[in-house]
């Protein structure tokens, strides 16, 4: 391998690729960025085996070649010497140049023969979204996926286009967040695909630095991204997400209208009391007008505040966990947000108000 490289380019496609890469004991040239330079271009390439990437990268190659390298040595050097504006990298045996105008290094390579290839999809479905829409789906909803794989499908986010409606759906069994967003570029609906939660982060680090459309490709166990010169694939859960709509109550008996500011000031102060297991009580008595909020901790205090609402229906005491109220508040645009609940043991749903763009569903805890 000889090449010369623009400085810029090569980082922006390595920062991109370095994350992809996993920490694995027994595969170590999984923990490496592999460089292939042919026909004038350089690829970079990145997989934990879940998840993969690739950039192309237009350069002047001399001589044709193929090395791995660790991913964070790489990466490391490429952001200290952001001063050239060109890279010349040389292969030598096991080892890789790289030089500047000011600077020599040598990298030490791994042997790359078992690097897995990076998929290629075949599709039975392609479209063009617009990425913006693609990350506000995601972001609105993952928080409240299963960080376990005991059961893959609760560690995903179900994604479904049905009507010109994209559907993000992820849910844990405890709570169940689901956004809406509207995306008529999208022709045909497809079914829903199921996105490792894992790999949701990074799939929307490498969108949202995108501002033009963004093709996808989809097949039975895959879905991949083409972004300009970088290509992102990450595998599809083989599994069934449960039947979210029959969860969502058609009818409540008590309503809570509240200043979404207000709600998040007053769960930080309860915050401050609350025990182990995040335990705060919404005590709500709408023909007192009272809605408070509680919580208390042995060790610390106790703490009540009570917060300006409208409130409609039958009076209701009932407990949450703090930390699954908090999470979904990011997530609604709007500044009042509607909570909706049945008798003890059922759950809330909080909407924003005039906005059903986002629903949340969120179970009580045991007294």
């Amino acid at each position: 391998m000889d090449l010369e490289v623009l400085t810029e380019q090569l980082y922006n496609v390595v920062r991109k690729s370095e994350r992809v890469s996993g920490r694995n004991l027994t595969l170590p040239v999984l923990n490496c960025l592999l460089l292939e330079a042919k026909n004038n271009h350089i690829l970079i390439k990145a997989t934990n085996l879940d998840l993969g990437i690739e950039g192309r990268i237009n350069c002047k190659v001399k001589k044709e070649g193929r090395a791995a390298i660790p991913t964070a040595t790489l990466g490391n050097f490429l952001g200290n010497i952001q001063d050239s504006k060109t890279i010349h990298i040389k292969q030598d045996g096991d080892n890789l140049i790289i030089e500047t105008q000011k600077n020599s290094s040598v990298i030490k390579t791994i042997p790359n023969d078992d690097f897995p290839n990076i998929p290629k999809i075949k599709p039975e479905v392609s479209f063009k979204i617009d990425p913006k829409n693609f990350i506000n789906g995601l972001k609105s909803v993952f928080f409240s996926a299963s960080s376990s794989s005991i059961k893959p499908e609760l560690a995903s986010v179900m994604v479904e286009h049905k009507n010109d409606i994209l559907h993000f759906v992820a849910t844990d069994s405890f709570r169940l967040a689901e956004k809406r967003v509207s995306d008529k570029n999208i022709r045909d609906d497809f079914n829903p695909i199921l996105l490792p939660f894992k790999n949701i982060p990074e799939i929307i680090r490498v969108l949202e630095e995108e501002t033009g459309p963004v093709k996808v490709l989809l097949d039975k166990n895959q879905i991949s991204f083409e972004i300009g010169d970088i290509y992102l694939f990450s595998r599809i859960i083989d599994g069934t997400f449960p039947d979210y709509k029959q969860l969502l109550p058609k009818e409540f008996k008590t309503e809570v209208v509240v200043l979404k500011q207000d709600l998040t000031n007053t769960l930080k102060l309860s915050l401050i009391f609350s025990d182990k297991f995040n335990k705060t009580t919404f005590r709500i008595k709408p023909k007192n007008k009272i809605f408070e909020i509680e919580t208390k901790n042995p060790d610390v205090g106790e703490n009540k505040t009570k917060v300006d609402t409208s409130l409609t229906g039958d009076d209701i005491e009932i407990n949450f966990n703090h930390r699954y109220i908090t999470d979904c508040l990011a997530s609604i645009g709007s500044d009042s947000l509607s909570l909706n609940l049945n008798e003890i043991g059922k759950p809330m749903v909080i909407r924003g108000v005039n906005d059903n763009s986002f629903t949340y569903l969120v179970m009580p805890m045991n007294r």
